[in-house]
């Protein structure tokens, strides 16, 4: 009995994974307007046809990079191991993951996490992925916030803090004002401090009633 084999898809996961590495190549060395579905193609040696049946346009490439950079997040923070020490665990989520990730991956970060790349109106395409991925960074926090080591903070207020720092200690490194060779440290230290003030009482004005929902490490509230 003969068994009729499924035609092999002829554009698949590798050349997606292909066409998102050389996107953001060109991201990287020329900002949005340097990515085209013709120059995308042209650097994997691929059609146009592949980049439209794989993601429809130039936007919604751009929008998947976005989704790829919260990917990474996720991914590296599921790797990394849980301990008895839940304010060490939050540190090492910002000091090697999330440092990792925007060092090595800086047009990501720049798309996903500062979103000065690209239309704002593509945020709500990445949405999906940035929540999931920042499920366990609320997990680490609320670890801390049941330790009490938050001391009157909101799980909320202090993932936003933590954000700040981050982003702030990424846009440093990335801009060379921190060296490559004192980044581990200066990361290092900068979240353990501002983790341990955790546990210090937040300051009688230091209330926010802004939107939370701008900062992309912030989930919206439920």
């Amino acid at each position: 009995m003969l068994v009729k084999m499924g035609r092999p898809k002829e554009h698949d996961e590798r050349t997606a994974r292909a066409l998102l590495e050389a996107a953001e190549a060109l991201v990287q060395n020329g900002g949005a307007d340097a990515v085209s579905v013709r120059r995308v193609a042209d650097a994997v040696g691929t059609s146009t046809r592949a980049v439209y049946s794989l993601f429809g346009s130039k936007e919604a490439l751009l929008a998947a990079l976005g989704s790829r950079a919260w990917e990474l997040v996720a991914e590296g923070l599921e790797q990394l191991p849980t301990t008895n020490d839940p304010a060490q665990d939050l540190v090492k989520f910002g000091a090697v993951v999330f440092r990792e990730f925007a060092i090595n991956h800086p047009s990501l970060f720049r798309i996903a996490v500062q979103r000065t790349v690209g239309p704002r109106e593509l945020d709500e395409a990445f949405r999906p992925s940035r929540l999931q991925a920042l499920h366990g960074l609320r997990a680490r926090v609320e670890r801390l916030a049941q330790a009490g080591l938050i001391n009157g903070r909101s799980v909320r207020d202090a993932i936003r803090q933590f954000h700040a720092l981050c982003e702030g200690l990424a846009a440093l490194e990335l801009r060379g004002v921190i060296s490559p060779q004192e980044g581990a440290r200066v990361w290092q230290d900068a979240l353990s401090a501002l983790v341990t003030g955790f546990a210090s009482p937040p300051s009688e004005t230091s209330g926010y009633h802004g939107d939370a929902t701008t900062s992309p490490m912030v989930p919206a509230a439920p």
